[in-house]
């Protein structure tokens, strides 16, 4: 179990939180954020488990929650899959030898 981007995976290997304006070595996004909390739970209401954390809109940007505490899991590679179009482009070029 490893600290990591929610965005990119990139591994956290600075001890402790990082702080608000700290973001991914790799891709450059905020590393405070909702996503890489504990507390974040998108079935939750308003995907916090903290009720004393205050609402934040954007999940993905950095914030100033005090509640906030690095979450440790294992990355998992995002599949990206072909909306249905792009999926029929793609079998065409496979036929025509694109």
């Amino acid at each position: 179990m490893t600290r990591h981007c929610h965005n990119c995976g990139e591994t956290w290997t600075i001890n402790g939180n990082p702080g608000r304006g700290e973001t991914c070595m790799k891709c450059r996004a905020d590393l405070r954020v909702c996503l890489n909390c504990t507390s974040y739970d998108p079935r939750a209401a308003e995907q916090c488990r903290e009720r004393r954390a205050d609402l934040v809109f954007d999940k993905h940007l950095g914030n100033f929650c005090e509640y906030f505490e690095f979450i440790r899991r294992q990355w998992v590679t995002k599949e990206i899959k072909l909306t249905r179009e792009e999926a029929a482009r793609a079998h065409l070029k496979k036929l025509l030898g694109d």
